[in-house]
C-alpha cells in the first residue's frame, strides 16, 4: 500500500509540474459540471417556452339558435384563446392550417367544426349529439412537441366542456330554482294531488261499480230513446189528426152557432104558442057548463080539447128535438165539455115529457067523455074539475120551463159554445206548437241517441281499461308512498332551492384536487438533478479512462496491486474535484432547491467513489475491452435506472436489470439529499453502492493479475491489427 500512495503522490507531482497535463485534467475536471449543468438548466422549465410554439386555429362555427337565443361557441373560443398566451395561436383557414402544417410552419391545428354550436344545443333536444373538435398534428417535427400541442388542444377541449357544463348546470340549478319555489308554493296542491291519489284508490271498487251500472243505464236510455223515437211519427200523425177534428169541430160549432141564432127564434115562437093554447085550453074548460053537456056537445068538447092537445104536443116535440140536437152536437165537441149544462138540458126535456103526459092523459079523458056522459053524468064535473087542473098543471110548467130556458138555458147554451170554442182554439194552439216542436225533439232524441251510442262505447272502453288504470293508480299510490317514506318533500324543496350560481361553481369544477407535497420539489429541473448528476460523475470517469492511462509508464517494476490502487487513488483525486464542482455549482450556480445541500456533496462523493472503483477497475482489468464495458453500462443505467422515467413503465428487459446497476442506488441516494432524507432508504442505498464498490475491489486488487495475463495476449493480438494501441 505505500507503493501505491508513492505512485499516488508521483502522479500528482507530475501533473503539476506539467502545465499541459495540467491544462488536460483541468478540463476533465469541469467538462462532466458543464453536461450536468446544461442539462439541468434545460430541464428546469421545459413547456415555459410553449408560447413559441406555432398552433394554427380554424373556426369554421356557423353558431345556431337555441330557444329563441343565438349562441356562437366558436367566437366565444376564438376570443378565450386571443387572451391565452399559453401558445402562439395562429387563426388561419382550413386550407392554410394544413398547407403549413405539412411544411412544418405549424406543429399542430385545432379545426372548430361548422356544427360545433348546433350540436352543442342538441342537449335540450331529444338526441342530444357529441360536439367534435379536429386537431391534426405533424409527428414528424419533435417527439415532444406533438404531447405538447395536445395538451394545449386538451385544455381547448377541457375548458370548452367545464364552461358548457357550469353553463348548462347553472340553467338547470336556476329552473331547479324555480320550480323549488313554485313547489313550495304548491305544497298544499301537492299534498291534496297525493290525498286525491290515495282516495281514488280507495274508492276504485265503487268506481268500478259505477261504469258498470252507469253502462247499463245507458243501455236501458238507449233503448228507451229508441222506443221514442219509433213514437214520434205517431206524435206526428196524431198532432195533425188532431189539429184536423179541432178544425172540424170548430166548424161545427160555427155551424152551431148558425143554427142556435136560427133555432133560438123558433123555440120562443113554440114556447109561446104552447102557452097560448094551454091558456085557451085552460079557458075554454072553465067555461064549460057541465049541466048542458049533452053527448053531441062533449063530442065537440072532446074535438076542442084533442086539437088544442095536439097542437100543444106538436110543440113540445119541436122544442125536445132541437135541444135533443143541441145536446148531440156539445156531446161531439173533444174539449171543453160542461156536464152542468147537459144535465140541465136532460131535465128539461124530462119536464117536457112529463107536460106531454099530462097532455096525453088530459086527451085520454077527454076520449072518455062519451062514455062518461052515458054512464056517469055525476063524474063530469069531477073531470072537467081534473081537466082543468091538469091544464092549468100544464100551464104553469109552461111558465116555468119558459122563464127556466130564458134565464138559464139559453145563458148556459151560448156560454158552453163560447168556452168550447175557446178550448179548442187553445187545444189547437198546443198542438201546433207540439207539431213545430217535434223535429227538434226528434233532432234532439237523434243527437242523444248518438251521443248515448258513444258516451256507452266509451263507457265500454273505460271498464275495458279499468284493470290498467287500477294498477297504475295502485302503483303510483305505492310509488306515493314510498317516496314519503324514503324523502322528504321539504327537504327536497329546499334541495332545489339552492344558489343556482354556487351550484353552477360546483358543476365547473365539481372535485378540486388539494395537493400535499411530500418531499416537495419545486420544479422539472430540480427533480432531474440527481439524474443528471450522477450521469455526469459517470460520465466523468469515462472521460478520464478515455485520456489517462491505467498503466504506469515506464513500468518501474511495480506489482499489478500497486499500480492498480496507486492510480486509482489518481483517479478519485480528479473524480472528487469534478464531483465538488458539478454539486456545488447545482447549489449555487442554478436555481436548484436542495433540501438537504451538505448530504448533496457528501452523497455525491461516495457515489463518485464507487463510481472510479467500477469504471477505473473495468479499463485496468480488461484493457479496452473494459472501456466498451464501461460505456455499455452508461448506456444500459441511462434507460434503466428510473432516472427520467418510472421503472414500472420501463421494458421488462430493464425492469429485470435495475436491481443490478449502479445508477439506481445512486440516484436513489441523491434524491434522497434533494427532496428531504429518509436514513432507511440512505442506509440502503449507501449499502448496496459498496457492494458494488466491493465487487470492483475484489475484482481489480485481487484477480487484476490473473486476468491480466490472460489479457495481454489479447492486447497484443488486438495492436498487430494496428487499429488499437
Amino acid at each position: 500500500m505505500k507503493a501505491s500512495w508513492t505512485l499516488y503522490l508521483n502522479d500528482i507531482k507530475n501533473i503539476g509540474r506539467n502545465w499541459v497535463a495540467a491544462v488536460l485534467i483541468g478540463g476533465l475536471i469541469l467538462l462532466p459540471s458543464l453536461y450536468a449543468w446544461l442539462n439541468i438548466e434545460a430541464s428546469m422549465d421545459p413547456y415555459g417556452q410553449t408560447d413559441q410554439i406555432p398552433i394554427a386555429i380554424v373556426n369554421e362555427d356557423k353558431g345556431t339558435v337555441v330557444r329563441d337565443q343565438s349562441i356562437h361557441v366558436g367566437n366565444d373560443i376564438v376570443a378565450s384563446l386571443k387572451e391565452n398566451k399559453s401558445m402562439d395561436w395562429h387563426f388561419v383557414n382550413r386550407e392554410t392550417a394544413i398547407d403549413k402544417l405539412k411544411y412544418g410552419d405549424y406543429y399542430a391545428a385545432i379545426i372548430i367544426p361548422s356544427n360545433f354550436s348546433k350540436k352543442l344545443g342538441s342537449v335540450i333536444s331529444d338526441n342530444p349529439e357529441k360536439a367534435n373538435v379536429e386537431y391534426y398534428v405533424n409527428e414528424k417535427l419533435n417527439a415532444i412537441a406533438p404531447k405538447i400541442t395536445e395538451k394545449g388542444a386538451s385544455v381547448i377541449v377541457q375548458q370548452i366542456s367545464n364552461n358548457f357544463i357550469s353553463t348548462v348546470n347553472g340553467i338547470i340549478f336556476e329552473l331547479f330554482n324555480e320550480i323549488g319555489i313554485e313547489l313550495e308554493k304548491n305544497l298544499p296542491d301537492i299534498e291534496k294531488f297525493e290525498s286525491y291519489i290515495f282516495t281514488m284508490e280507495e274508492n276504485l271498487p265503487e268506481i268500478y261499480k259505477i261504469i258498470n251500472d252507469t253502462t247499463k243505464d245507458a243501455e236501458y236510455a238507449e233503448k228507451l230513446i229508441h222506443q221514442a223515437q219509433g213514437v214520434i211519427p205517431k206524435v206526428s200523425d196524431a198532432s195533425s189528426n188532431g189539429i184536423q177534428i179541432i178544425d172540424n169541430t170548430s166548424h161545427l160549432l160555427q155551424e152551431a152557432e148558425v143554427r142556435m141564432d136560427e133555432i133560438v127564434p123558433q123555440i120562443d115562437k113554440e114556447l109561446v104558442k104552447i102557452q097560448s093554447v094551454l091558456a085557451d085550453t085552460n079557458n075554454f074548460v072553465k067555461n064549460i057548463d057541465t049541466a048542458i053537456l049533452n053527448h053531441p056537445e062533449g063530442n065537440q068538447i072532446n074535438d076542442v080539447i084533442n086539437e088544442r092537445v095536439n097542437n100543444s104536443l106538436q110543440s113540445i116535440d119541436n122544442i125536445s128535438n132541437i135541444l135533443t140536437h143541441l145536446q148531440l152536437n156539445s156531446n161531439g165537441q173533444e174539449n171543453g165539455e160542461e156536464p152542468n149544462g147537459n144535465e140541465r138540458i136532460n131535465a128539461i126535456i124530462s119536464e117536457l115529457e112529463r107536460i106531454k103526459q099530462n097532455l096525453y092523459e088530459l086527451q085520454g079523458q077527454a076520449n072518455e067523455q062519451d062514455s062518461f056522459l052515458e054512464d056517469r053524468q055525476k063524474k063530469i064535473d069531477g073531470w072537467l074539475s081534473n081537466i082543468a087542473e091538469k091544464t092549468e098543471m100544464a100551464n104553469s110548467q109552461i111558465d116555468t120551463f119558459m122563464k127556466d130556458y130564458n134565464e138559464r138555458i139559453k145563458p148556459a147554451v151560448n156560454e158552453k159554445v163560447n168556452n168550447a170554442k175557446k178550448t179548442l182554439a187553445q187545444a189547437r194552439q198546443i198542438l201546433l206548437s207540439i207539431q213545430s216542436t217535434i223535429p227538434e225533439v226528434e233532432k234532439m232524441l237523434n243527437r242523444t241517441a248518438n251521443n248515448l251510442s258513444k258516451g256507452k262505447e266509451t263507457l265500454r272502453y273505460v271498464s275495458k281499461e279499468f284493470p290498467y288504470v287500477n294498477d297504475k293508480v295502485n302503483e303510483l299510490a305505492d310509488r306515493l308512498r314510498n317516496i314519503q317514506e324514503e324523502a322528504d318533500i321539504n327537504e327536497i324543496i329546499q334541495l332545489l332551492q339552492n344558489d343556482p350560481e354556487a351550484e353552477r361553481g360546483f358543476f365547473a369544477e365539481p372535485v378540486v384536487l388539494k395537493e400535499y407535497k411530500l418531499f416537495s420539489i419545486p420544479n422539472y429541473g430540480t427533480g432531474m438533478t440527481p439524474f443528471y448528476t450522477v450521469l455526469s460523475i459517470w460520465v466523468g470517469g469515462l472521460l478520464l479512462i478515455s485520456l489517462l492511462s491505467t498503466e504506469v509508464h515506464p513500468n518501474e517494476a511495480y506489482s499489478g496491486r500497486t499500480i492498480y490502487f496507486g492510480r486509482m487513488f489518481t483517479f478519485m483525486t480528479i473524480g472528487f474535484f469534478q464531483t465538488i464542482i458539478v454539486t456545488l455549482g447545482n447549489i449555487f450556480i442554478l436555481p436548484v432547491e436542495i433540501s438537504e445541500p451538505f448530504w448533496f456533496v457528501v452523497f455525491g462523493l461516495f457515489c463518485s467513489l464507487v463510481f472510479i472503483m467500477i469504471v477505473y477497475t473495468l479499463v485496468s482489468v480488461f484493457g479496452d475491452v473494459g472501456k466498451a464495458l464501461a460505456i455499455i453500462l452508461l448506456v444500459l443505467q441511462i434507460a434503466g435506472s428510473g432516472g427520467t422515467y418510472p421503472v414500472v413503465l420501463l421494458p421488462e428487459f430493464f425492469q429485470i436489470i435495475n436491481p443490478f446497476l449502479p445508477f439506481t442506488y445512486a440516484i436513489s441516494l441523491m434524491r434522497e439529499a434533494v427532496g428531504g432524507i429518509i436514513w432507511e432508504k440512505v442506509m440502503y442505498d449507501v449499502l448496496f453502492l459498496l457492494l458494488f464498490g466491493l465487487i470492483a475491489l475484489v475484482l481489480g486488487g485481487f484477480l487484476k493479475e490473473m486476468i491480466n495475463k490472460q489479457t495481454d495476449k489479447l492486447k497484443e493480438k488486438s495492436k498487430e491489427s494496428g487499429l488499437f494501441h
